[in-house]
């Protein structure tokens, strides 16, 4: 078939049945990896809050309503469009590694890498402080109005999707055996909680009527109040509770042994989360706006600069061409993030240069007609790549103790359940919301971290802090490497788009070391295949596994495409004819994306757009 009988054929299937419509309007837009938190955020709209409000809101509901994929006590990026302000910033959320945290120490216990659960993997927790910072500059309600939806769940129960049931099965010995704060928030009354009925986390509620009133008690204005919330959690009951659990209990994890943590009280006193301007690359119509080095999101943008020069819009969104040329500049992409990304406030990162027109013109030559199978890190402005020890997981795994999980949060074989459970090993991952407000404010936000089974609930407050440190190396001088007071690389990755210059798009999804590769050809679906939101989001999708994964115990895999079931067999024959080792998946099994755009309605207003993955049966937009 020639390259435009392919497209036209694609376009046709383009307008065919989608599983849901895409959402359109004026008064505002929500689209976010639960219903419940999408609808909360839309109430906080219909109620006169704006996107930054509504944004808040909907962020601590995903605290309480998946909780095996987010917690008060993880991190949150956020890339927002202030309508006021007529600019795109970035808010980090992302904590530091706490001022004990060196390779020398690790090194010292006969490790080579960060344990994946516990106590040790943990930096300071970002999500409470960004959320506040979001609300205090941008936001109009009250810290206590938004936190309300999230305290009704806790308090009166929420109900529990599938996943959540699963998560707990999957680590309910550790928590019976060893984690046993864990055991009192997640298996009340010592039983595995019933998927069909309500869920509560009275603990956790009363942490944040607690932060209200003395929020209540020592602020005299909105901001001042919120204020005293963040000090109240950075540096009052909250940080003391973490900082005693952290220094006097000791917990089991990956080493085989009861260790006590590094995170203490001054960490977090230290800490708040920054503003910063995002990285960008144009792309055509689009210029898109990424967080910066530390985190995965420039991979997104050295993809499209890539792509630039590799044809990328003559060839189907299911073709062999658009496939394989997409994974070959994913492979490219993620071996320079391995190289070169990093905190740039501790290292010279060189952005500019990988995100060069020049740069990516080079390494697009590097793309052929067969599968690239090994590790290509290129080398800007003739730096020599370094690359981490990647043979450290197989060391590693021969002495840790994996039987209760181990990774992001936890990878742990599921004991035989009722049928009606999912039954993969995989039983957690990350969250995304986006909102757009009539006033065309954009919000997009990516939670993660605090998952309930990767470090176990302090006591007093109901919740489990971040491991995020597992994504640090420990190798020296590395910009991804181990260093006391650095921000650790994330995955974490929500997006914005401006078109025309004008902000259009805020989009994002969970899926760690995917998130920059659904993403990516998402947005090529849509903004040079023409696609609506949810037919982009539906198409069938992929992800490609080459180089060390992300999360502990960072097992290398080399030149593996999971491809959904959907795709053509042609382009599957196609991809395992030129060197893909293919793997098929479930048909439904790549991707978590949210998306809402805005743009001009041709009548002074905006028309409003937002589409939902119907993967897992979680993710709704809604609107009006």
């Amino acid at each position: 078939m020639g390259r435009q009988a392919e497209l036209s054929r694609y376009r046709h299937m383009s307008d065919s049945f989608t599983t849901r419509p895409e959402i359109r309007g004026t008064f505002g837009v929500v689209s976010s990896t639960h219903w419940l938190a999408s609808q909360v955020a839309m109430s906080v709209l219909e109620r006169g809050g704006n996107a930054f409000d509504a944004a808040v809101a909907g962020g601590f509901a995903l605290q309480v309503v998946e909780p095996h994929l987010n917690g008060p006590g993880g991190e949150v990026p956020i890339i927002f469009w202030s309508e006021r302000e007529q600019r795109t910033r970035v808010l980090c959320g992302q904590g530091p590694a706490p001022k004990l945290a060196e390779p020398a120490y690790f090194r010292a216990m006969g490790l080579e890498q960060v344990p994946g659960i516990g106590l040790l993997p943990a930096c300071v927790p970002g999500a409470f402080g960004a959320w506040l910072t979001l609300l205090r500059d941008h936001g109009t309600w009250e810290l206590a109005d938004v936190l309300a939806p999230a305290m009704s769940y806790a308090r009166q129960g929420f109900p529990l999707v599938p996943r959540i049931v699963s998560a707990i099965i999957a680590v309910q010995a550790l928590f019976r055996e060893e984690w046993t704060s864990s055991a009192d928030v997640w298996l009340p009354g010592g039983e595995v909680p019933d998927a069909n009925a309500l869920f509560r986390l009275p603990a956790l509620a009363r942490t944040y009527a607690r932060v209200i009133e003395r929020a209540e008690a020592a602020g005299t204005t909105r901001e001042g109040r919120i204020d005293a919330a963040l000090d109240a959690w950075y540096d009052g009951f909250v940080a003391e509770a973490v900082d005693r659990y952290y220094r006097e209990t000791a917990v089991r994890d990956t080493t085989g042994e009861r260790n006590t943590g590094l995170l203490r009280r001054e960490d977090m006193a230290g800490w708040r989360p920054a503003y910063e301007d995002p990285a960008t690359l144009d792309f055509g119509r689009y210029t898109v706006a990424k967080c910066g080095p530390w985190s995965q999101g420039p991979v997104f943008l050295q993809q499209l600069s890539l792509l630039k020069h590799l044809d990328i819009g003559a060839h189907a969104p299911d073709s062999f061409g658009f496939v394989h040329r997409l994974a070959e500049a994913t492979k490219l992409a993620f071996a320079d993030r391995l190289a070169w990304y990093g905190d740039p406030e501790r290292h010279d990162v060189p952005l500019a240069q990988l995100l060069s027109n020049d740069y990516a013109r080079e390494r697009a030559r590097g793309v052929g007609a067969t599968a690239a199978t090994a590790l290509q890190p290129g080398s800007p402005d003739g730096r020599p790549p370094v690359l981490p020890d990647t043979g450290v997981s197989a060391r590693t795994l021969t002495t840790a103790d994996t039987r209760y999980g181990v990774g992001e949060p936890t990878f742990a074989q599921l004991p035989p359940v009722a049928q009606w459970l999912p039954r993969e090993i995989f039983v957690g991952d990350t969250c995304h919301i986006d909102v757009i407000d009539a006033q065309g404010n954009m919000v997009a936000a990516t939670p993660s971290g605090g998952w309930l089974s990767s470090s176990p609930a302090i006591p007093e407050l109901g919740f489990s802090i971040t491991t995020r440190l597992q994504m640090s190396w420990l190798d020296e001088g590395l910009p991804g490497g181990l260093q006391a007071g650095k921000r650790p690389s994330t995955t974490l990755s929500p997006g914005l788009a401006l078109r025309d210059g004008k902000p259009y798009m805020v989009f994002g999804t969970p899926g760690g070391d995917q998130q920059d590769q659904w993403t990516v050809a998402f947005f090529l679906r849509h903004a040079v295949h023409g696609m609506d939101l949810q037919s982009a989001i539906e198409a069938p999708s992929w992800h490609v596994d080459h180089g060390p994964a992300s999360f502990w115990p960072r097992t290398t895999v080399l030149n593996r495409l999971t491809v959904e079931s959907r795709m053509p067999e042609a382009t599957l024959a196609a991809l395992r004819e030129a060197g893909h080792e293919v793997k098929v998946g479930g048909p439904w099994s790549e991707g978590r994306i949210s998306v809402c755009t805005r743009e001009p309605d041709g009548q002074g207003g905006l028309l409003l757009r937002a589409g939902a993955n119907p993967r897992g049966m979680q993710g709704y937009a809604v609107g009006r």
